[in-house]
This record gives structure tokens, sequence and C-alpha cells, in this order.
């Protein structure tokens, strides 16, 4: 039996599995990281266990750490989590060797599914279709082609090559990225990702709990997903399920994982792979299924049998979105920061299947959270369970819209903008969902009046907050001058630019007008700002109350309450209106630094990976100069145009931060 159980793990994953942990009796034990000794999954442990490193390699990645910390903690048990680790024999092998019992497949079983090549020949075998397969890639005469590591997981490497010039490129980066061999796959187009979750016991129980449609990604991560699939009837879902037992079977597979299909329009499919771990989308199949699958993987681990005779009924719908910290200013790339503020209205329950339907938030991040470069983008998993998939989608999409996240920017627009798309809301989704659809990579902006009712009440919880820190001016009227006739006056770069807001109280600490209005940037360097315009520009407005952290205010007879938090010279506004972010700017700014033109600077902090040129090379546009490796993705550094490269400051293995110069490069 499990006495004591350390997770190999950290963040979101850690929670969820010491949440069943407490439910069920079991002591935990966490390990962290230097940068992680204040994160929520070591403090709701009963024990933790520091690992002296910054890094996921040099700390949760190292399985000989791992375990000498389980015996340190006298431990009896290990669950590895999701990811890297739980998919490593030789790990699991360890574990078992120490005598501890592995939450997990068997080593051998691990070892079996840890190269894709040999497993779809078995799957093959078995009777399950599969797509051709190519191990030599010089053999590939037929394109498109998707190339993919033979070990690799969670879309680590994958390419998709469309012509003969850029196949070796293309080979030679998942080699170097993944460092392994690699094989080659006709690349469907416009297929849908559709997974079939089972869990499998010792005595020969296979039990699959329906199936997620997984479709929705980008750069072949998945950022939403739902059960049921809504191209999948009762007779397509039988044979999903059929062929998964057999594939399972087929391998020998012990514990919790999902096996993973693609789907085409006239309902064929094939085998894609087997990921033996728990997946990071398993709360929507305990959402509609009301088991929770962390319990059932201890329960094999222990030996037992599983507890149903069969598959459980679905009940309802549900919907996943991962909310990651990423920057849509900047391609998308992983996002680094101090989360200040992370708040999601109306969550019903977190960890666990809900009781009934709403809202199910699973996060590894807290207020003041440390987002850093080392680990997975992730910030957390938000969950939507409805007796309809249109209830959940819209239930979902306006908890994302009031959802206070403040201080790392995040994919939160994107995911509100695909949930209310007309295509998704009506199931037509597939792998190629975001590129038939760009639209839905637009700013979620808020309309120009939400905007400037924004702008207003950041200037009046910013002046209520001044007031309330000078003791002398906290009986004085919000915004009150010896002039009468004067205004209040600030300046914020917001989402269309910098903008000027003002607005005048009258003796009795009424509002007697306000107006915002676009600033030239080359103004902000006078003492005043021009002309103002009039005070009537807007609606007769009230200010029913206005304290630093919130503003109430009467538009037109509607009544509007608006939550500022102001850190430093940022002010984040929410409303029902949208969340707005405002930086004050000082009149008197300072010159920015200047830069030698032609430089290509870091969009993100990381390590330097990969540099293929050298000083003086003459390189073609959109030719790969260098990569960065940050929150275990690669991302590649193009040159914007042909020239020569005149400066290369960086090598590989040294860490940049935002901004840091990477090469100079002499344009032609």
């Amino acid at each position: 039996m499990i006495r004591r159980l350390l997770v190999a793990n950290r963040g979101e994953i850690a929670r969820r599995v010491f949440a069943t942990c407490r439910l069920v009796g079991i002591e935990t034990v966490a390990v962290y990281s230097d940068a992680d000794a204040d994160a929520p999954h070591v403090t709701e442990a009963d024990y933790a266990v520091h690992l002296s490193g910054g890094t996921a390699e040099s700390t949760y990645l190292r399985g000989d750490l791992i375990i000498a910390a389980a015996k340190r903690a006298g431990v009896n048990a290990i669950h590895p989590g999701d990811g890297r680790l739980a998919e490593d024999p030789e790990f699991a092998a360890e574990v078992a060797d120490a005598g501890m019992i592995w939450v997990g497949p068997p080593a051998k079983t691990l070892g079996a599914v840890q190269n894709k090549i040999e497993t779809k020949a078995m799957v093959a075998e078995a009777g399950v279709p599969v797509l051709p397969t190519l191990t030599d890639p010089e053999q590939v005469t037929d394109f498109p082609v998707l190339i993919k590591p033979a070990g690799g997981h969670g879309g680590q490497g994958m390419r998709v090559v469309r012509d003969p010039v850029t196949l070796a490129e293309a080979v030679a980066s998942t080699r170097q990225e993944t460092g392994g061999a690699v094989f080659c796959e006709p690349f469907v187009e416009n297929v849908r990702h559709i997974e079939v979750p089972i869990i499998a016991d010792a005595h020969g129980a296979v039990v699959p709990f329906g199936e997620r449609e997984c479709s929705v990604q980008r750069r072949y991560q998945k950022i939403i997903e739902e059960t049921p699939s809504p191209a999948v009837d009762p007779a397509l879902r039988e044979e999903l399920c059929r062929a998964a037992i057999i594939a399972v079977r087929a391998i020998g597979f012990v514990g919790a994982g999902a096996v993973e299909f693609l789907l085409d329009a006239d309902g064929d499919f094939w085998f894609l792979e087997l990921t033996p771990t728990l997946q990071v989308e398993h709360a929507v199949t305990e959402c509609v299924s009301g088991y929770d699958l962390v319990r059932l993987q201890l329960l094999v681990a222990e030996g037992g049998g599983l507890p149903m005779p069969g598959p459980p009924p679905i009940r309802g719908h549900a919907i996943e979105v991962r909310i990651c910290a990423e920057d849509p200013a900047y391609a998308w790339l992983p996002a680094s920061g101090t989360l200040h503020r992370f708040a999601v209205p109306d969550v019903a329950g977190s960890f666990r299947p809900l009781p009934q339907p709403g809202l199910r938030l699973d996060a590894g991040v807290m207020d003041g959270t440390v987002v850093g470069v080392h680990h997975d983008s992730t910030l957390a998993k938000l969950v939507a369970w409805a007796p309809t998939r249109q209830e959940a989608a819209r239930m979902l999409a306006s908890a994302l819209t009031r959802t206070q996240l403040h201080g790392v920017v995040s994919n939160r627009d994107l995911l509100v903008r695909v949930l209310r798309h007309q295509a998704f809301r009506v199931g037509d989704v597939d792998t190629g969902f975001l590129d038939r659809h760009p639209e839905v990579f637009a700013p979620l902006l808020s309309s120009v009046d939400a905007v400037r009712i924004s702008c207003l009440a950041a200037a009046l919880a910013g002046a209520a907050a001044r007031r309330a820190t000078a003791p002398v001016l906290q009986s004085l009227p919000s915004g009150w001058r010896n002039v009468p006739s004067g205004s209040q006056t600030a300046v914020y770069d917001g989402p269309a630019g910098p903008v000027e807001v003002g607005y005048r109280m009258n003796r009795h600490g009424e509002l007697a007008g306000w107006w915002v209005r676009a600033v030239d940037p080359e103004e902000l360097d006078l003492a005043g700002l021009g002309q103002a315009p009039t005070l009537d520009d807007h609606p007769p407005t009230v200010v029913v109350h206005a304290d630093g952290g919130r503003v109430d205010l009467d538009v037109n007879g509607i009544r509007l309450s608006l939550k500022v938090h102001r850190v430093g010279d940022i002010s984040y506004v929410d409303s029902p209106e949208g969340s707005v972010t405002l930086r004050e700017l000082s009149r008197f700014p300072l010159p920015a630094p200047e830069t030698t033109e032609g430089s290509l600077i870091a969009p993100l902090p990381g390590a330097v990976r990969r540099v293929l040129v050298v000083p003086g090379q003459r390189v073609r546009a959109g030719e790969l100069l260098l990569t960065l490796e940050a929150m275990k993705l690669e991302h590649p550094v193009h040159a914007p145009s042909a020239g020569v490269v005149a400066s290369l400051p960086v090598q590989p293995g040294a860490e940049v931060d935002t901004g840091e110069l990477l090469a100079v490069l002499d344009p032609e």
C-alpha cells in the first residue's frame, strides 16, 4: 500500500496529484528547484525536498536526485506527473530497483512505447490502421510529409515538409532538437486529432473513457480540448474504443494513458501514438465520467483491479483551455515575468471531478508567481462542464473574459475568440482550424468607449490612492484643486497608443466633465499637453464610488463597476467590457537608447542553443542564423533581409535576456 508519495514534477500536475492523495489519506512530498521555493505545489505538500539548481534539466529531470530525495523523505511511492520523466523507462526501473512503488506503466512497457516506429509496427500487426512510415527521409518522394522524432513527445520536433528543397534542413533540425532518430509519414491535411483515454490494470481489464477532441492546436501543441467530440457518433466511438483496447493489449500496457488517432471527414482513422501518462487534458474526462483518474492510477499501482465493469457513460459536455504565458506581439513566443494577479470568477472546483455543471480551475500559479523560462509556458487549465456543448463554450468564454490576469501576457484573447467563433460553435474544427481562421489571432480589443471608461477609472483610482497615502489630502474631494476651472490629467500608453485622460471635479466632489484624447508621443516632452478639449465630449457620468481598487460609474443612467489594480506605473482595469492595461507615461521621458542599424535582439529570455553563422558570412533573407531555447521549445532567429553578419556577440549555451543583442546584420 502507498503510505507516503513523492511527485517528481512541479506546478499544476503536482498539485493535482496532491489533491487526490489528501482525499485518500496518502502523505505527500514535493520537490522544488531554487526558483520554486515558494511555489504553490511546495506549500501544499506535507513535506518538501530542495533540488539545487534553476533549470528543469538540473532538477526535475534528474532521476538520481529525485530518488535520493525520495529516500531522504522516507517515501514508498513515486508519481512522475506527466511529461518527459513520466515516459522514461530507465527512471521507472530505478524507482522499482530502489524498492518503491512506481505510479505508472512498468519500465518494460515504457520501453516498448518509447520508440514510435516500433510501436506503430506492433499496433499495425494487431490490426489497427496506421499511416505508412519511412525511416529513411532520403526515400521520400511524395509530399507533403511530416518529420517526427522516433522518441519525441508533446509535438516536440515535428515539422511539415512540402517540397524536397527543405527536407534535409527539416530533418537536421528535428534531429538536433530531439537528439535521436527520425521518421516520416504522409502529412494528412485538415484531420481531427482524437484520443481515447484508457486505464488498464494488471489483471487484464482495459477501460476506455470515451474520446477527446484535441484538434485546435498551434505548433502541434493542443490549446483547446473537449469531450465528447462533435464529430464522433456512438458507432464511431465504439470503433475508436475497440481499436484503442486492441492497441493497449498489443503493447501489454498497464496504467493510465491515451491512444491517439487521426480522424478524417469520411470517418477513417489511423493510430498516431500511445501516450503512457496522465494527459494534461484528463480534467475533461473526469468531468463527464465522474471518475478521479489519479485515484484509479494509485489503485492500479497498488495492484488493485479497476472498480468499473466497462466504459462509464458520458454525462454532458466539458471543454478545457490551456492558459499560457505567450506574447502575441512577438509571434506568440513564451513570455515571462511576475503574475501580479490571477483570479478566475465563479470557479466551482479545482483538481477534482465537478459535482455539478460549472467551472474547474487546475492551476500551478497564484498571485505573485514568477513565470520563468525554464519550464512549460502553461499557467493553468480552465474547464467548463455543462449539459450541452453550446452552454460549456459560452460559460468558458465568459469566465475567461472576466478573469483577472495581470503582469504576464497570455493567449487569453485567442482562446476567447476561438470559443466564440462560429466555426468552433458548430463543431467545424480540425488541426488546420487556426490556419484557416487567422482572424482569431487578432487582439480581443475592447470597444473605444470601454477603453475610454477604463482610462477614466484608472485616473480616478490613481487620484484616490494618492489621497490615501497623503493624510493632508484625505479630506479633500476627489480631483480637487485650488483653481475651480483646473483639471486633473494623466497620460497612459493604452491599447491604441498614448492617450491623455482629463477630468474636473466641482467643489462638491462631483464630476463636472471628462475627456480622453490621443496624444502624439512627441508631445510628451512638453510641460503642457496643448489645448485641452471641452469637458462635455462624453456622456453624463457620475462617480458613484472611487477608491484605489474600485471605481463605480453611472454612465447615461447605467451603472458600471470597474476593478483597478495598480502595480508600479501599470494600471490593470477589469470590467464587464473586458480587460484594459494602461501604463502611465512621464511627461518628461528619458531618450531611448540608440541601437545599431541591423541589430537583431532577443525577443524573449532564454539560452542560445545553436549558432549557424560566423561574422563576415553572407546570408540570404530568411536564413536561419541561430536558435534560442525557452520553455522547452526551440525558437528560430532568421535574417530579416539579405546581408553580411557584422557582429555575433553570443555563443551556444549563453543565457540572454529580452532585448539583448544577438547579432548585427549589415543589410544589402
